[in-house]
């Protein structure tokens, strides 16, 4: 049997505008040949949601978004997605239908986050809805205690360079551009200063050769006479030597024990114990001898005034008249 070219033609057209149909339909999330098992949720924004969004269990895709319509809630409005399972899972009834970020670029995906009710949905129920925080608003709510501290910095940034430029007022500007003045004028004297001690030494290099060379000799003196030095340290140490083994600990025991000895007599004569004590502390026998002493003034005077009272001279053994009666 002879096939035409006109039904070749139209076969082929025909497969074309099926494939276009079923990829059209497929770009909106509904698959021709999937089982038919769709569920909804109700968000009140959506933000990226488009058809084709995966729906995702545990980070496998079971199904996408089939369709984005807007509903109204009493005064508010609100957007319902219907979703177009691809996989046959059993989903409980308290599940959560959460949109989240699937990437950095901002890329939305619904998970399902499964509850533990042992009732599992059917084909057209509706999850609970539930928007996870954006990328955005979460990287704002991150960047919001940095920026006040930003601000604050700032802002003790600026009090700073308020107070540096109250400080640093005309005044004080003069002073430290005099004070870079006078070490500028510091410098340039110690520059003078150099060049004054290099004309010195080109002046005195005479001398201070004649000083080097001295010196030089002083050394070589030094160097040649090495032996004499060393052999004056030996007497040096040898002198020592003889000093450390003589007896002079002994000498200095003797001496201790002789002062002790001494402040034992002195404390005694403080007591009046002894002879020397009882003649420092007891003034009895200065009494006596100051006593002693007038008597033998007062006799000296009566010999001096009364001679022949206390002399006789008697050559013929006469005795004298007018010697005066006792």
């Amino acid at each position: 049997m002879k096939v035409s070219k006109e039904l070749k033609i139209g076969i082929v057209v025909i497969c074309a505008i099926a494939a276009f149909i079923w990829g059209l339909n497929f770009l909106k999330g509904t698959n021709l040949f999937s089982q038919k098992y769709v569920l909804y949720a109700v968000y009140p924004k959506v933000d990226n949601i488009i058809p084709a969004t995966p729906l995702l269990v545990s980070g496998f895709k079971i199904g996408q978004v089939n369709n984005i319509s807007l509903i109204s809630r009493g005064n508010k409005k609100a957007v319902l997605i219907k979703f177009l399972l691809t996989e046959d899972i059993e989903i409980p009834k308290n599940s959560i239908a959460r949109a989240i970020s699937s990437d950095l670029l901002g890329s939305k995906a619904i998970e399902i986050v499964f509850g533990d009710n042992t009732e599992f949905v059917k084909s057209g129920d509706t999850l609970i809805a539930e928007t996870e925080q954006g990328l955005k608003e979460s990287f704002n709510k991150q960047i919001a205690p940095i920026q006040a501290k930003a601000e604050k910095l700032i802002g003790s940034i600026d009090s700073v360079m308020s107070v540096v430029n109250s400080v640093l007022n005309v005044k004080t500007r003069k002073n430290i551009d005099e004070s870079f003045e006078g070490v500028r004028k510091a410098i340039l004297s110690l520059e003078q200063t150099a060049y004054k001690m290099d004309d010195l030494i080109g002046s005195e290099k005479v001398k201070i050769s004649s000083i080097m060379s001295n010196l030089n000799q002083i050394t070589s003196n030094l160097n040649k006479n090495g032996q004499r030095i060393d052999n004056i340290i030996s007497n040096v140490s040898s002198m020592t030597d003889s000093l450390a083994k003589a007896q002079i600990k002994e000498a200095v025991d003797n001496a201790n024990k002789s002062l002790k000895e001494l402040n034992t007599l002195l404390a005694g004569i403080n007591k009046g114990q002894g002879t020397l004590g009882k003649l420092a502390k007891n003034d009895s026998l200065y009494v006596n001898l100051n006593k002693s002493s007038e008597d033998l003034d007062k006799l000296l005077k009566d010999l001096r005034i009364n001679p022949k009272r206390y002399i006789h001279f008697s050559v013929f053994g006469k005795k004298d008249k007018n010697k005066p009666k006792d």
